[in-house]
C-alpha cells in the first residue's frame, strides 16, 4: 500500500480483511453436519445504533447460512395504540435466561448499553459462556487478561477460575483436550485488522509479535478498550490505556531487570499508572485506536506521530478530519470484521457445546 497522490496516507476499508474471515464462516458452516447454528439478538431499547446493528447482524447471517432470530423486549417493542409504554430493558434478563435453556440456541447476543452500567455489566454475566458470541462475560475476560490462550471445553460450564498450568504454548494451534478461549469480538476484530497491515511480526514467536510496537487505546471500557489494551499488551506491544481520568501503561516485560532470571517478558502484561500526558502517549505511539463512544470527541492530529497507523472503532469518528496528513494508513471503521469475528465465536461455541461433558478438567494453559 502507498499514500495517495496528494501525499496522505492510505484510507483502509476493512472489506478485504472481512472477506478472508467471510470464507472462514463459510467453510465452517459447510463443514457442519448436525443443523445450521442458530443465533439469538436480544433488542431491549428503541436505540437508533442498536436497532441499525441489530439489522446488520441480520443480514450478515442471513448472507451466509446462520439462522438469526430477533428478541424485541422493553422499548424495542412497538406500542400499540392505548398500550402503555415498556421502558428500556423490561423483560430483557428473562429472555437471556430462556436462551441459555434452550438447547436448540447455539449463540446469543444482546444489544448494549441498555441500562448502562454496572447493570448491563450484570446483564452480561448472566449469559451461559457456553452461548457468549460477544465474549463478554467474566470467565471469558479473565481468560484474557490472564493470558490463558487455550482452555478445555468443559472448564466453561465451571464457575471457578483456575491457573493450573499444564505446557508452555509455542503456536496457536491448541494442544490436545484443548480449545480456544472466546475472545471478545471487536477487540479480536481490531487485532485481525492489525496483523492484516503487518502491525504484527510473524518472524518473531508466537504470543510475542507485536513486540516492539507502542500502541494508545482510547477508552478503557470492559467491552472494548480495556480487553483490547490486555490484547495488544499480552501479544508485547507497550500500551498506554487512556480513559477520561488516568493514562496506564500494559506491558508485559519486567519494568525492572532481573539478571538472575532467563525469563524475558512476564506470563501475562502487567499494568502501571502512567505519568505522560496523552499528547506525549501519541507522540510516540506507532498506532492508535479510539473507540469514544461520542460524537464531539476528536483525536488531534497535530499529536500524532508522523506515519502511525489510525484506527478508530467508535460508531462516531474520532479522528479529525485531516487525520491521513500523518497517518500512513487509516481504518474509519472495523464492524464488517467484528461481526464476523462473532460469527466465527458462534461456530466455535457450537462445536465447544458438542464435545464439552458436564464435569472434568479446569486445566487452563497460558501462553509464554
Amino acid at each position: 500500500m502507498a499514500p495517495d497522490a496528494a501525499g496522505k496516507g492510505v484510507l483502509l476499508k476493512v472489506d478485504p480483511i472481512a472477506e478472508a474471515f467471510r470464507a472462514e464462516v463459510k467453510d465452517g458452516l459447510a463443514a457442519l453436519r448436525h443443523r445450521t447454528p442458530t443465533l439469538i439478538g436480544i433488542l431491549a431499547t428503541n436505540a437508533s445504533p442498536s436497532r441499525f446493528y441489530a439489522d446488520f447482524t441480520r443480514k450478515q447471517c442471513e448472507g451466509l447460512g446462520v439462522r438469526f432470530i430477533l428478541k424485541e423486549v422493553g422499548s424495542a417493542v412497538k406500542q400499540n395504540e392505548g398500550e402503555e409504554a415498556r421502558s428500556d430493558g423490561d423483560g430483557v434478563e428473562e429472555v437471556i435466561i430462556e436462551a441459555n435453556e434452550d438447547d436448540n440456541v447455539d449463540g446469543i447476543m444482546v444489544y448494549y448499553p441498555i441500562f448502562g452500567g454496572q447493570q448491563d455489566h450484570y446483564l452480561q454475566q448472566i449469559v451461559s459462556p457456553l452461548k457468549d458470541v460477544e465474549g463478554l462475560h467474566s470467565k471469558f475476560h479473565y481468560n484474557l487478561y490472564h493470558n490463558i490462550r487455550f482452555i478445555t471445553p468443559a472448564s466453561l460450564a465451571s464457575t471457578i477460575p483456575s491457573s493450573k498450568v499444564t505446557q508452555p504454548i509455542i503456536d496457536d494451534i491448541p494442544p490436545p483436550g484443548t480449545v480456544k478461549s472466546i475472545i471478545p469480538c471487536t477487540p479480536l476484530g481490531v487485532v485481525k485488522c492489525l496483523e492484516y497491515i503487518g502491525v504484527y511480526n510473524n518472524i518473531l514467536t508466537y504470543g510475542d509479535r507485536a513486540y516492539g510496537k507502542t500502541v494508545t487505546v482510547i477508552n478503557r471500557s470492559e467491552v472494548v478498550g480495556r480487553p483490547l489494551a490486555a490484547l495488544l499488551a499480552n501479544d508485547g506491544a507497550r500500551v498506554f490505556s487512556a480513559d477520561i481520568d488516568s493514562i496506564q501503561e500494559y506491558t508485559k516485560r519486567p519494568r525492572f531487570s532481573n539478571p538472575t532470571s532467563a525469563r524475558q517478558y512476564l506470563p501475562h502484561h502487567t499494568s502501571h499508572l502512567c505519568t505522560l500526558s496523552l499528547e506525549e502517549c501519541l507522540a510516540i505511539s506507532d498506532v492508535v485506536i479510539s473507540a469514544v463512544p461520542s460524537a464531539s470527541y476528536k483525536v488531534k492530529t497535530e499529536w500524532l506521530k508522523e506515519g502511525c497507523i489510525c484506527v478508530n472503532v467508535a460508531a462516531d469518528k474520532n479522528f479529525e478530519k485531516d487525520v491521513r496528513d500523518k497517518a500512513s494508513i487509516y481504518i474509519p471503521a472495523v464492524g464488517k470484521v467484528t461481526i464476523l469475528m462473532l460469527l466465527r465465536n458462534l461456530l466455535r461455541l457450537s462445536h465447544y457445546n458438542d464435545v464439552s461433558a458436564p464435569s472434568g478438567s479446569e486445566d487452563i494453559i497460558p501462553a509464554q
